[in-house]
């Protein structure tokens, strides 16, 4: 197992860490409905509090946060473990929110109904080089209706003005990114726990027939009980995927072969994101346990747009 350095812990199941300018670790915790700074002493600071569920976090070109809300997940905690388990009882919609790291207010940027789309659960984000950004929704699971919702992938632009379902239906995709280029847009899925690929056209299009059932190409699938979640970019184009139940960082080449599998502790490792002068930082968001921690990868990460 690597080495891991605690930043923070007594995280309210933290995701979505976002590299400040000023080394500081802006992150989600869902369960808590807000959104904390961890300065690199670990202090941690509450920046927002949106409520439902914050999800994934990226920040945009006018330097706000922008933030994917699933509307609120329902939890267990047992032994220690904390496990998101199907729809809050308030659930209060999914949606898309703009947030002022200095002052803390909370715009709505997009929400269900909104430009004819349907928001359930938006789960993850990342800006391409044209300003817009690209997220997944997860749905929801509705145990007590026996219900799962159907739902897809969106492009939107960051001024309220546009926001598109552009891949529909996808099964449950959480993590999301796009290759150096930006000519390839990955999308894990959790249940499925494969790695799709599609091909990137123009701003906010994938080719519709890139794989033989739709645009979407099937690239990587570990074996066993295994979930995905989300996932970063390594600058060589490789794809570090966030793995529940085998616990870890899972990291793919492009081509779809597994590169190396990096072991956590906690069974809910969910994020990663890359920082420091040399972009070899690596934070990783061990969700379960509330902590957030840091480890020295092997190979610099993408630099993200902003």
């Amino acid at each position: 197992m690597a080495a891991f350095e605690l930043v923070a812990d007594g995280l309210r199941f933290p995701e979505g860490p976002v590299v400040m300018p000023d080394s500081s670790i802006i992150l989600v915790e869902i369960e808590a409905g807000r959104i904390t700074r961890v300065t690199p002493d670990g202090r941690k600071e509450v920046v927002a509090t949106p409520g439902g569920g914050p999800n994934g976090l990226a920040l945009g070109p006018d330097g706000m946060l922008y933030c994917c809300n699933n509307g609120g997940f329902h939890y267990v905690e047992s032994n220690g473990m904390l496990a998101p388990h199907g729809i809050a009882a308030n659930y209060s919609g999914g949606r898309i929110e703009r947030i002022d790291p200095a002052t803390g207010r909370v715009e709505v940027l997009y929400r269900s109904g909104d430009h004819g789309v349907t928001l359930r659960g938006p789960n993850d984000i990342v800006f391409d080089a044209h300003g817009g950004f690209w997220f997944t929704d997860h749905g929801k699971i509705d145990y007590a209706k026996r219900c799962h919702d159907v739902v897809g992938i969106f492009y939107a632009k960051a001024d309220g003005s546009f926001v598109e379902e552009v891949i529909f239906p996808s099964m449950n995709p959480n993590g999301i990114g796009l290759s150096p280029d930006g000519n390839t847009l990955y999308a894990a899925e959790t249940y499925t726990c494969r790695l799709m690929r599609f091909n990137v056209t123009a701003p906010g299009k994938v080719a519709p027939d890139a794989g033989p059932g739709g645009p979407g190409i099937p690239l990587y699938r570990p074996a066993g009980y295994k979930f995905f979640d989300s996932l970063g970019i390594e600058s060589s184009g490789n794809i570090c995927v966030a793995t529940i139940g085998e616990c870890g960082i899972s990291v793919v080449s492009p081509a779809g072969e597994l590169v190396e599998f990096v072991a956590t502790d906690d069974v809910f490792t969910t994020n990663i994101a890359f920082g420091g002068a040399d972009m070899m930082d690596a934070y990783i968001t061990l969700s379960g346990t509330g902590r957030l921690v840091k480890t020295r990868w092997a190979r610099p990460g993408l630099k993200l747009q902003h």
